[in-house]
């Protein structure tokens, strides 16, 4: 991880920006808003923590013309609370703005709508009803991510989607106890589960449910398990050696130079070579195959040659 005094070079590819974005998640955040484009739902797009801009990136490449992105993060600012300042203290030391519009800007042509400040903000900067797709990873206390939540059932549009991160990880349980009294208590549905993220609707989730179902059916790289829990049938998903879904590269994608193809390599382990002309080096080669042999054997050898020798003349 970078810090803000030593800038990590520009990204040529989504992979080169640092962040907690795998496989399994940018294939996900693909087939779903896809799956809103094919259904002809517009509407804005919002993420609440960018980090280095990694989901950002994927989510821009969605935007259409008429839709508006906004992304809030602290970056470098001073965070709200003693417990906010400490979690962006320890975790989000290397964060700043210049970075994150930087990765951003190497794969767009234009920046979204960029707040700094806590995630508490949002709902003074962004319209109720206005956005199809909301991405939650902010602060993981529980007073923010409740209240990220909040802004979030108010800030959708009807059956829109939000994606609250780290819901499941042992560091951040504050996120876990915010995610599932959202489902129990404040009537969000999920829709699907992966290994660290959950994507819901306070919508009718069955519809993506179904067809989530048939993609996955589809291909052989998705772990998948269906269960029900409190009423709600939570289809779980994890990545068997998934691979990314293709992206676009950024304004500075070199072509990686190949490496020089290597000389064959004979069965001895030694490079193959030119065989040199009949008799060259022949003599040396016995010398030095005489020299290691025993005094009685070496000295046998050559009285046989030299009667040899004499026998010819």
């Amino acid at each position: 991880m970078a810090n803000s005094q030593q800038i990590p070079s520009r990204p040529g590819e989504l992979k080169d920006v640092p962040g907690w974005f795998p496989p399994l998640d940018q294939v996900l955040f693909t087939w779903l808003l896809e799956q809103q484009e094919t259904e002809g739902i517009r509407g804005d797009l919002l993420e609440l923590g960018v980090y280095m801009g990694k989901s950002a990136i994927l989510l821009g490449h969605h935007l259409r013309d008429d839709e508006k992105f906004t992304v809030c993060d602290l970056f470098e600012g001073d965070a709200p609370d003693e417990s906010n300042r400490a979690e962006a203290t320890k975790s989000y030391a290397s964060l700043t703005r210049q970075i994150f519009e930087r990765n951003y800007l190497s794969f767009h042509e234009a920046l979204p709508t960029v707040i700094q400040g806590p995630s508490s903000v949002i709902s003074k900067e962004v319209s109720p009803t206005t956005c199809r797709f909301v991405h939650i990873d902010a602060s993981h206390l529980y007073e923010h991510v409740h209240g990220d939540i909040g802004a979030a059932h108010d800030i959708l549009l009807p059956g829109g989607i939000v994606v609250l991160d780290d819901f499941r990880s042992e560091h951040t349980p504050g996120v876990s106890v915010a995610a599932w009294e959202a489902v129990l208590n404040r009537g969000l549905r999920p829709i699907c589960l992966s290994t660290q993220k959950l994507y819901g609707t306070w919508g009718d989730p069955e519809p993506l449910q179904e067809k989530l179902l048939a993609m996955i059916k589809e291909r052989d790289d998705f772990g998948l398990s269906v269960q029900m829990a409190a009423g709600h049938r939570l289809i779980r998903t994890r990545s068997q050696g998934m691979k990314p879904p293709p992206f676009p590269r950024s304004r500075h994608y070199v072509e990686p130079v190949p490496e020089p193809v290597p000389a064959p390599v004979s069965a001895a382990g030694q490079a193959s070579v030119r065989p040199a002309a009949r008799g060259a080096g022949r003599s040396r080669t016995r010398r030095i195959a005489l020299d290691l042999l025993p005094p009685v054997v070496t000295r046998a050898v050559r009285r046989s040659r030299a009667a040899k020798r004499a026998e010819r003349g």
